[in-house]
């Protein structure tokens, strides 16, 4: 293990030159995911630890994400009021 002979001060680092940012900062949306719709928004929602855990086994067994199932049962509930 090399021995540290000076102090790291944060304020003599920049951000990555453009070609070296693989894209985490933060900025809006994902370059690796590939835009759906009118594009995705982060929410956080709770849900019943039973409800989550059923559905989460249902969304292994089809084969979709818990994103994926959760959007996929607010198009329905929007489709069964005639709003979708």
């Amino acid at each position: 293990m090399p021995l540290i002979t000076e102090e790291m001060v944060a304020e003599e680092f920049g951000p990555l030159p453009r070609e070296q940012d693989l894209g985490g900062g933060r900025r809006a949306g994902n370059p690796f995911r590939p835009r759906q719709g009118q594009g995705a928004k982060v929410i956080w929602v709770t849900v019943e630890r039973n409800l989550l855990a059923r559905s989460d086994a249902l969304a292994k067994n089809m084969g979709v994400t818990r994103a994926g199932m959760i959007a996929r049962g607010l198009k329905a509930v929007l489709a069964a009021e005639g709003k979708l």
